[in-house]
């Protein structure tokens, strides 16, 4: 039944029937939201279209590269401003969407801290939105605590639970059930609004802070922004400034040609970088697709200790230690494999490889998606790093090149390949479609960067033709008969029922299409969002 909420003028709730709306969508709250949403709008969709430029840019030719307007920026004497108490030691981070049985394991599971996420691991539907916002509001008012109505087991949240950081929605993502003057709001400003009103009183008696992780930068005039809305919105609530701390993840090819520029735009608010290795790989393809010279080989092949990953995870590490910021290492996306040893050991071995790597390299911390994986990531960082954090390790003999930062990673193209892109993306569409943003896949966690690395890599085999290891050229007719082939294996695999039930025809639809499309689309998860929304209208 809808709800005749008390809205201001100018603001629109396009969707009220969801059972506790009313205690998140006040009207206060939503003045916050309309307030920063009408002052930031056009500068919003001015960063979004210099993207654009850019990519044009690169379409024709262009390299990124670091920048001259900024040199002195990169060549002068600073430092971030401070960083919480309880944000010194991030050994160990977990990650994973707003779903309220995750917040609570995630906050049980020892990890230092827990990103809790609007963006990539959770599909953004309306339900999955307010009902994301109400278990952080139930978290803070000591409410989150729950009995699980289909197990019957009881969620309780542990006296020391891990420190929360939220992940907003990136600049790109719109928010289609609330306009503002008769149009669709930014996501990123609803989420991170909607959340610091609420919550932001809580927080501070509890002795914690309003900490966000923020995704999809390209640039620092992306990073200005944000900072801008941090701002506006601890004056308009009467916090001070510098109260909200965020992270940012480095996930796309430009923002490493500018990781100096993002931390000072940010130096008043910002505690670390990231290395968000999946986007970043989706980002790499993408913004240098239409160059021959820097085709990639199969994803499994694309690993964080060559090339170009290794490059920007070193860049990273020396510049956020510069200015006495944290360098966070990336995502281990195994989880633990049950009823088989062999397969499980296996998992396990690889995340220890690349936890000793990061903490080798300089890493304050990293990333599990998993809490089977905490103990394993803290094994590594524990006998590593000698107190909370690396912050006094200096890599400034490290030298990193434009060219470091592109080098290709070497390995083959294969039809084992292109057929684990198709089985993986078209599986996580659909279940991104019917309402789950983190999915498990072939014993890895899987989140939206999956499939936009997934359909990126095919589209750009086909727009070069490339050729694979076994010399056939990779064409449309190659591409539509192996997706046929995985087609059959999958509905055999699920069964009718659960096919016909999926999303999964509009999940195959939506993935051939921006595979073979003339160009590069810009996110897979914009048209899946219109049909997220044609769904559940």
């Amino acid at each position: 039944m809808s709800l005749n909420l008390d809205t201001p003028a100018g603001l629109e709730i396009l969707g009220t029937d969801y059972p506790g709306i009313e205690k998140i969508l006040t009207k206060e709250c939503l003045t916050l939201v309309l307030e920063l949403e009408r002052e930031f709008k056009r500068e919003r969709l001015g960063v979004l279209q210099e993207r654009l430029r850019k990519q044009f840019d690169l379409d024709n030719g262009s390299l990124p590269d670091f920048l001259e307007e900024t040199q002195s920026v990169r060549e002068s004497d600073w430092k971030i401003t401070s960083i919480p108490h309880d944000l010194l030691d991030r050994r160990v981070e977990i990650t994973g969407p707003v779903d309220r049985k995750m917040i609570i394991n995630a906050l049980n599971s020892d990890a230092k801290t827990f990103m809790t996420d609007f963006e990539d691991s959770m599909s953004p539907t309306w339900e999955n939105i307010i009902q994301g916002q109400i278990n952080l509001q139930d978290l803070w008012n000591d409410e989150i605590d729950f009995v699980d109505p289909k197990s019957g087991k009881e969620y309780k949240l542990n006296p020391d639970p891990s420190v929360l950081i939220v992940r907003p929605r990136g600049w790109h993502l719109e928010e289609a059930h609330i306009e503002v003057d008769g149009e669709r709001i930014s996501g990123g400003i609803f989420d991170f609004a909607v959340y610091l009103f609420h919550n932001h009183k809580k927080i501070s008696e509890k002795n914690t802070g309003p900490y966000f992780y923020l995704p999809k930068m390209e640039s620092y005039l992306e990073a200005r922004l944000w900072n801008k809305v941090f701002s506006k919105a601890q004056e308009l609530l009467d916090i001070p400034i510098g109260t909200c701390k965020a992270t940012v993840l480095i996930e796309t090819l430009p923002a490493a040609f500018q990781m100096d520029e993002i931390l000072y735009e940010l130096k008043d608010h910002i505690v670390g970088l990231n290395c968000g290795r999946w986007d970043y790989i989706f980002s790499y393809i993408k913004r240098l697709g239409n160059n021959p010279d820097y085709i990639l080989p199969d994803r499994s092949q694309v690993v964080m200790g060559d090339a170009f990953l290794n490059a920007y995870s070193l860049l990273l590490i020396k510049t956020c230690h510069k200015r006495g910021a944290f360098a966070m290492g990336g995502m281990a996306a195994q989880i633990p494999v049950k009823n088989n040893d062999a397969e499980n050991n296996a998992a396990f071995e690889k995340v220890k490889k690349d936890k000793e790597r990061e903490a080798k390299n300089g890493h304050d911390g990293t990333w599990v998606a998993h809490p089977g994986l905490v103990p394993v990531a803290f094994d590594i960082f524990n006998s590593s790093v000698t107190g909370d954090n690396q912050l006094d390790v200096s890599l400034d003999n490290v030298n990193i090149s434009q060219k470091d930062l592109l080098e290709v990673h070497d390995g083959e193209r294969t039809e084992d390949g292109m057929r684990e892109c198709i089985r993986v993306g078209i599986q996580y569409i659909a279940a991104w479609l019917g309402g789950r943003g983190a999915v498990p896949l072939y014993n890895l966690m899987e989140d939206a960067a999956t499939a936009e690395i997934s359909r990126a890599q095919i589209w750009q085999w086909l727009k070069h033709s490339s050729t694979l290891n076994d010399g056939r050229t990779v064409t449309i007719e190659l591409f539509k008969s192996i997706l046929d082939d995985e087609i059959s294996e999958l509905k055999k695999i699920i069964g009718e029922n659960h096919w016909n039930q999926g999303k999964y025809e509009k999940a195959i639809e939506l993935f051939e299409k921006m595979s073979i499309s003339p160009d590069c689309k810009e996110f897979l998860t914009l048209p899946a969002y219109e049909e997220i929304i044609s769904i559940n209208k």
